[in-house]
């Protein structure tokens, strides 16, 4: 319904970050990483600290290009932020990324998958109905860990305080014969936990296979499931549903 947003100062800060990398790749005299990981964490580190200023139409990008134009010293301040954004990078990089990797390493082709959504969900004490935290959820096929989208969704999920008990996991695409197929993927929450009975919860996801693999996030695409409590032992019976 709103496909048609732009953010238009996204574009000058992806291609800012892109400029200033491929130049410190040229220069190689920097210890900066340029991984694609790396430039997605610097964009994230400078949208966060720009307005945006979006727009529908191609009047609206008009409109955004001639301001654009006119506030110079906005663009400025963008590339001051990229420079600071790549340095602060490149001291806090993420373990779990291929830093080897080079831009376009990952582009996606056309093979057709099931693009399973993003599984988002709630865990609490079933004594006293607070969230838990510090604890590892596990998303199982058939008792396996299932592999996630990339190195940024973990599995397991370690739930941490200021989440209040909600988990989420991005699995990674299934690849299909051909789109438009149809399918139904069953997997599991399973979560152990010291003073609490092991917790299995058993879901079904129905799918139609895509022509391809999504290239990024969205919350439209959001399997929700039902809150989840855990319970000391003689307690309640785990909850173990199959929707």
């Amino acid at each position: 319904m709103f496909s048609g947003i732009h953010n238009s100062v996204e574009e000058t800060v992806f291609t800012g970050i892109n400029e200033i990398c491929d130049a410190i790749e040229k220069d190689g005299g920097s210890n900066v990483c340029t991984c694609p990981q790396c430039r997605r964490d610097a964009a994230c580190y400078v949208l966060y600290r720009t307005a945006p200023r979006y727009v529908t139409s191609n009047r609206g990008v008009a409109r955004a290009e001639q301001m654009s134009i006119e506030r110079q010293q906005d663009r400025a301040d963008i590339t001051a932020l990229i420079y600071e954004g790549v340095r602060r990078v490149a001291h806090n990089q993420r373990k779990t990324a291929d830093h080897q990797e080079k831009p376009g390493d990952g582009a996606v082709d056309n093979t057709p998958v099931y693009n399973i959504p993003t599984i988002v969900g709630r865990l609490f004490n079933g004594v006293n109905f607070e969230p838990l935290s510090e604890l590892n959820v596990e998303l199982r096929v058939d008792g396996v860990l299932v592999p996630m989208k990339n190195n940024n969704w973990q599995n397991p999920y370690t739930l941490v305080a200021n989440t209040k008990g909600t988990f989420a996991f991005w699995p990674k695409p299934v690849e299909a014969a051909a789109s438009g197929e149809r399918g139904n993927f069953e997997y599991s929450i399973h979560i152990e936990a010291p003073g609490f009975e092991t917790l299995n919860h058993f879901f079904r996801i129905p799918m139609i296979s895509d022509p391809a693999a999504l290239k990024s996030y969205s919350r439209v695409r959001t399997f929700k499931l039902p809150d989840l409590y855990m319970f000391p032992p003689g307690g309640n019976e785990n909850v173990a549903l199959r929707d």
